[in-house]
């Protein structure tokens, strides 16, 4: 029993270290002048609003978004595996919060929008899209 509460002690420190790693890794500004186009759907439709997602500049931005007032926000990114993970938050001061999750495989984009007013989730949709020149 000593011995594995021993190796458990000295391991302790590589785990700490591990997810301070992970955390070190977002990083911002890494997709900065790519733009991807694709549409937004909800879940069970085949069809939906046509957007343009733009990363400058450190910021994240859905054109489909502009006409419900949405700003930019901030991003921050982190590799996974093959891809690199994205996050952003934007606002509308009318509709709420938007919360992106997606990742960037080449030059092909899968994403999540969480809709939130109110602190509540709204509702969900998907992106997919393809990088433009």
């Amino acid at each position: 029993m000593k011995t594995t509460s021993f190796i458990r002690a000295l391991l302790l420190p590589a785990r700490v270290m591990a997810v301070a790693t992970d955390a070190a890794t977002a990083r911002t500004g890494v997709l900065d002048g790519r733009r991807f186009e694709g549409v937004v759907l909800e879940r069970g439709k085949t069809s939906g609003d046509a957007d343009t997602l733009v990363f400058s500049q450190g910021r994240f931005l859905s054109t489909a978004c502009d006409r419900y007032g949405y700003s930019d926000g901030a991003y921050t990114t982190s590799a996974s595996g093959d891809a690199l993970a994205f996050e952003a938050e934007t606002e509308s001061p009318k509709y709420g919060k938007l919360l992106w999750k997606g990742f960037v495989r080449g030059n092909k984009l899968d994403g999540t929008l969480t809709m939130l007013r109110d602190g509540q989730v709204a509702g969900e949709k998907w992106v997919v899209a393809g990088e433009t020149p």
